[in-house]
């Protein structure tokens, strides 16, 4: 099971809750300068989601989400499964899923029941005392203006992580996110098993087909993939 699935921390401490929004009445005047700090303030006060002080600019997980981070080939099998609202990033060939808080410490007995715990799965997930790296927001987060050649809101990239289904200000998206009925997730919420199983069968069978475009001596006694 401890090869399956890595859970990965990076914080010591975490906010307990997300920074208050600005007051009614804030203009495009009074919001903060530079690329990083406007999409700071679009994480901490559009969406109401923690970030980490410092530099390059983190979303804290493990508080409003938890992230399943996955090759893109699974990520985009599994797209199926979520909610129209669900927010999915891309950073260069990985996916990363935001599915319910709990989820990190949910998925080893998941994928245990799937029968995937003893087979080593190129998925990792982040939760409590874990960070995101921060995906560029839409539209680069330019208050007032339009992006410029080489902005990073034409390129779609800051520190490499763009979003492919940006959330949505305003919303709560723990409604959209794939948990498991026993967490207390919403009724309709997307199912995490079903997420988890898809994510995992293709997994295995990018594992097999690298296995089998490798040396002869590789290709020996390794598992048929199944679905």
């Amino acid at each position: 099971m401890a090869g399956s699935v890595r859970t990965v921390s990076t914080l010591s401490t975490v906010p307990l809750l997300p920074p208050p929004r600005l007051p009614l009445g804030t203009t495009a005047r009074d919001l903060p300068h530079g690329a990083e700090a406007r999409a700071r303030h679009w994480y901490e006060n559009e969406l109401g989601w923690a970030t980490v002080p410092g530099r390059p600019l983190r979303l804290v997980t493990g508080l409003r989400f938890d992230v399943l981070d996955v090759p893109a080939e699974a990520g985009a099998a599994a797209l199926r499964h979520l909610a129209p609202g669900s927010p999915v990033a891309l950073r260069g060939d990985r996916m990363r899923l935001l599915v319910a808080a709990g989820s990190a410490e949910e998925l080893p007995g998941v994928l245990d029941w799937l029968e995937w715990g003893p087979l080593a799965l190129d998925l990792e997930v982040l939760g409590a005392g874990g960070a995101m790296e921060a995906p560029v927001p839409p539209g680069g987060a330019r208050v007032g203006r339009q992006p410029g050649p080489g902005d990073p809101a034409r390129t779609g990239s800051v520190q490499g992580a763009a979003w492919l289904r940006p959330p949505v200000p305003g919303g709560e998206v723990e409604v959209s996110l794939p948990a498991l009925p026993a967490m207390g997730s919403p009724k309709d919420a997307p199912d995490l098993v079903r997420l988890v199983d898809t994510v995992a069968v293709r997994c295995h069978r990018i594992r097999l087909r690298r296995l089998d475009a490798g040396p002869p001596a590789c290709r020996r006694n390794q598992p048929l993939a199944f679905s």
